[in-house]
This record gives C-alpha cells, sequence and structure tokens, in this order.
C-alpha cells in the first residue's frame, strides 16, 4: 500500500482539526443570558469558515447545573436553558450539511444527584437501583477510607435517608455511578445507543479513566514523589497529596470501554475521544486508546497543566515524545479548554490576563502541525486572553471555595464577544475582550481570526499534517521549537526574543513552513 493510499484509507478523525463550544458562552437567542443550541445553529457558518472538521459540544443534557451541566440529571433529554431535542436535530442537520462533524460530551462518570437513578438509589438498601452509586458503611462514625475529591474535601458524604456514604469524586452533588454493577454498564451502553442513532459523529467522554473503583474501598497511599494531577491549580492541594491508586485508572475499566468501543463500531466513521485525569496522562492515554478495540484517541490536560508557565519547547516536545513510545495509539492535544487558564495568557510573559497577537497566531499554527487530533477551544481563533473577575462576579463553584488563591474557570467561560453590543450574560466581558470581537476582525486583515481562517486553509493543502509521521530537530534553545512532518519543517520561535535558525530570522513569536 502507498502513502496516498494510506492516508486516503484513514478515518476522518485522524489528524482533524475539532473546534469546541461551551453552550452558555457562546451565543444567546432569546436574551437570558444563557448561550443555547439556536446559538450554535446560527454560527455554524461562522464555525464551518474557520476551515475545522467538526465541533465538540460540551453538555446540554437536562441539569441543575452544579457544575454547569457536568452534572446530569436526564442523559436523553435537553436542558430548557439551551433549547429542545428538536432543537438539537436540526443543529446536527445543519453541521452535516456543512460537512462538519459533531462530538457531543458525556458525562459517564457520574450524574446529578437530581437523576431519577440517584433519587431512587438513595430511598434505602433495597431498591431497584441500590446499586447503581456506590454505598459504603461508616467507619468509626468516619468516611470508609481517605480519598479526596478533586474539588476538596473528602470524596464521601454521608447520606441520612440511606444511613450510608456515597461517593462522589467532584461536587457532593455529584455522586458516582456504580460501574462493576452489570445494569449500570447497560444503560449507559443505551444513553450512547439512543445518541448514536440520533446521528452524532461520536463522543468526548469526560474523566473516562474515573468510571470504576476499587472495590475493597482501599486507602489511597501518600504521594511522596512524581507528578501531581491537576490542570491549572499552582497552590497546595489535597488531591495532590495522594497517589491515586484506588478511586481511579482501574483495570475493570478497560474491559468497558472494550464494551464501548464494540457498540461505537457497529455505526460507520463514530469517534470516541476520552478525557483522562492522571497523574501520568501519556502513560495512561496510550493505553486507552492501544490497538482497535478501545479508545480511537484520549484527550489529555498535559499541555494545558499550570496558571502560569514559561513557554517552552519541552512543554510541547515531551509529552508528543512520551507519546510516540506507543505506536500502536494515536493521541490528541489541545492548549485551552473550557477548565484551564487561556493559553493566550498562561504563556503570556505578562500578569497572566494580558495576550499577545503574535503569540495567539502562532499557538494556532503550532496546534495544527501537531502530530495528532487537535482541539481548538471557542475564543483562540479571537485570541482571548484570560477574563479577570471579581469575587462577585464568580460562578465556579471550585473558584468561589478557592478565592482569592484562584479565581477558578470562570476566567476562560466569560461569552464570545460577536461585536461591541453591550451583552447580558451569566458572566460579564471583560473589556481586555471588546477590541477582540468577531464583527471586528472580520474587518480586518491582520486579525487573529483572519489568519486562523487562512492558516486551515492552507493545513488541508498539506496530508502530512493529518498523518504524517513527526520528527523533532535539536536547536539548543528552550525557545525555539524545530520538527518535520513528513517533507515539511517546521520552525517556532516561542518567545518575545528574535531568533536565528539556520541563517533564517525569526521575529517575537514568529515561525516558518518549508519543504
Amino acid at each position: 500500500m502507498n502513502s496516498n493510499t494510506k492516508r486516503s484509507a484513514a478515518p476522518w478523525w485522524r489528524g482533524a482539526f475539532l473546534y469546541q463550544v461551551y453552550p452558555r458562552s457562546f451565543l444567546d437567542t432569546n436574551g437570558d443570558g444563557l448561550g443555547d443550541l439556536p446559538g450554535i445553529t446560527q454560527k455554524l457558518d461562522y464555525i464551518a469558515a474557520l476551515g475545522v472538521d467538526g465541533v465538540w459540544i460540551s453538555p446540554f443534557f437536562k441539569s441543575p447545573m452544579k457544575d454547569f451541566g457536568y452534572d446530569v440529571s436526564d442523559y436523553r433529554d435537553v436542558d430548557p436553558i439551551f433549547g429542545t431535542l428538536k432543537g438539537f436535530d436540526v443543529l446536527l442537520e445543519r453541521a452535516h450539511e456543512l460537512d462538519l462533524k459533531i462530538i457531543i460530551d458525556l458525562v459517564l462518570s457520574h450524574t446529578s444527584d437530581e437523576h431519577p437513578w440517584f433519587i431512587e438509589s438513595r430511598k434505602d438498601k433495597t431498591n431497584p437501583k441500590a446499586d447503581w452509586y456506590v454505598w459504603a458503611e461508616r467507619k468509626n462514625n468516619d468516611p470508609p477510607n481517605n480519598w479526596i475529591s478533586v474539588f476538596g474535601g473528602p470524596a464521601w458524604t454521608f447520606d441520612k435517608t440511606r444511613e450510608q456514604y456515597y461517593l462522589h469524586n467532584f461536587l457532593t452533588e455529584q455522586p458516582d455511578l456504580n460501574y462493576h454493577n452489570p445494569e449500570v454498564q447497560q444503560a449507559i451502553l443505551d444513553t450512547a445507543r439512543f445518541w448514536l442513532d440520533r446521528g452524532v459523529d461520536g463522543f468526548r467522554l469526560d474523566v473516562v479513566n474515573f468510571y470504576f473503583h476499587d472495590k475493597q474501598l482501599r486507602d489511597n497511599p501518600p504521594r511522596t514523589h512524581g507528578k501531581s494531577f491537576g490542570t491549572q491549580l499552582e497552590i497546595p492541594d489535597p488531591y495532590s497529596d495522594q497517589q491515586h491508586v484506588y478511586d481511579k485508572s482501574q483495570p475493570e475499566n478497560l474491559e468497558f470501554l472494550e464494551r464501548f468501543r464494540a457498540l461505537i463500531d457497529e455505526y460507520p466513521d463514530r469517534f470516541t475521544v476520552g478525557e483522562i485525569g492522571d497523574d501520568y496522562p501519556n502513560e495512561r492515554s496510550a493505553e486507552y486508546t492501544r490497538g482497535q478495540t478501545r479508545l480511537n484517541t484520549c484527550y489529555n490536560t498535559d499541555m494545558m497543566s499550570g496558571a502560569r508557565k514559561e513557554l517552552t519547547a519541552s512543554i510541547i516536545r515531551e509529552p508528543l515524545e512520551e507519546f510516540l513510545k506507543y505506536p500502536d495509539s494515536w493521541p490528541s492535544w489541545a492548549f485551552t479548554n473550557h477548565d484551564v487558564v487561556r493559553a493566550a495568557s498562561r504563556w503570556h510573559p505578562g500578569d497572566g490576563f494580558g495576550h499577545d497577537p503574535r503569540l495567539s497566531k502562532m499557538l494556532i499554527a503550532l496546534l495544527g502541525t501537531l502530530y495528532g487530533t487537535v482541539f481548538m477551544y471557542q475564543g483562540e481563533e479571537l485570541g482571548l486572553p484570560e477574563a479577570k473577575l471579581k469575587r462577585e462576579e464568580l460562578r465556579d463553584p471550585w473558584g468561589i471555595r478557592l478565592y482569592p488563591k484562584w479565581q477558578g474557570r470562570d476566567g476562560c467561560r466569560t461569552p464570545m464577544p460577536w461585536d461591541e453590543k453591550p451583552l447580558k450574560s451569566w458572566l460579564p466581558v471583560p473589556a481586555s475582550h471588546n477590541d477582540l470581537n468577531v464583527a471586528a476582525q472580520e474587518k480586518d486583515k491582520d486579525s487573529i481570526l483572519n489568519f486562523t481562517r487562512e492558516f486551515l486553509k492552507w493545513r488541508k493543502t498539506k496530508p502530512e499534517l493529518r498523518d504524517g509521521d513527526i520528527k523533532f530537530i535539536e536547536t539548543g534553545d528552550k525557545k525555539l521549537l524545530a520538527f518535520s512532518r513528513g517533507t515539511l519543517n517546521c520552525v517556532f520561535n516561542l518567545g518575545p526574543d528574535e531568533k536565528i535558525w539556520q541563517g533564517e530570522t525569526l521575529g517575537p513569536y514568529g515561525f516558518s513552513f518549508s519543504g
């Protein structure tokens, strides 16, 4: 088989460039201050014009919104704040008309405590769904073990009705499902089939390594070395004081994912990407995607960690080289999403809220030339910086709990600035975003938005950027990153100072392609 045949036979998602939409902050069409599904439908032409291959839509299911949709109370319906099932069908049909794939975000490790399954489960110890969640007896009037919630505090809450503790790896209002129960597994598979039958092109699986827990409920050991899991926290964090040996990443996870993949394979051209929250994300990602019976790819946070980090070649190179040790797995990368400090500010040498158009353009070009499938978060194409918010403006329960040490995730979730019109919204539009609005950038031929469109148009002419190998080139400079993708040579200046590479001058955040 020649290389051209190989590329033509590759699945659509291999090397795809995907766009993430956070619905409540995208476009509000009814004036309630919250984005909605009709807003996404209305802007699908805008998304298609970027040159992306598809859209990942964060959760829009029925939810009490304690964690803004990541606490689901009905997997098979749309929350009224976002619209209706019919409205989703309209969105899906229009996306397919524009040759855009639609990936929806399934939050399957836990539900809302208002989900009918949990309401029934907590009634008593003998009801039909008594074992659908992780329940445990007291241990000397204390929680059954030492497990910590990602959001802080014990991962166990005592329920007075049932007189037992239940597990929640995140908010108290997000009880964990018991995947050791075959009925739970089947209910989850049936949920996936519901959306596959509706026509979605795939799933982003939230915290996919959290599905199973240790049945013996053994204590996690203390952390003595190694990396800690945390996508942005740079403050003392109790969660990172433990090695999470027993509360996630259990071997049974892989068995279930093979069942999930078998279901996916019943439908042609469907796609699965799992989010990995692990101390060693690349190892885990490779494990979860190895071969043809597990996930297609995994989305990890290795290039998104930290609130303030200097951008160096190693931040990009090391995770990729780690993943290349596993040639039968396929990686996915992102610089920014709805949970982390925007890269435009995180890698800017200012106060954590600044931005530089040159840096934003370089990051788009770098993302689009990496080996793997890549995800761009809404607003990256505008170069939006992290928003600085006041205490009274915060909505994220994680940030409210930790403020002023950390403002949480709201700084990356502020609404898309479509134009200069005042906007009533659930989060304020910061002044730093006003001049970066879509309408203004569309008129400016040198804008980040127009650069993104031109770059992605050019990318489609380079098949090696979808499926070609990557080979790194030594530069001897932490601010110079160089690699080849097939016959295409790529070099990036990651800093604000001029650099010279092989006789070529690269200005601040400059880059070049040759070959």
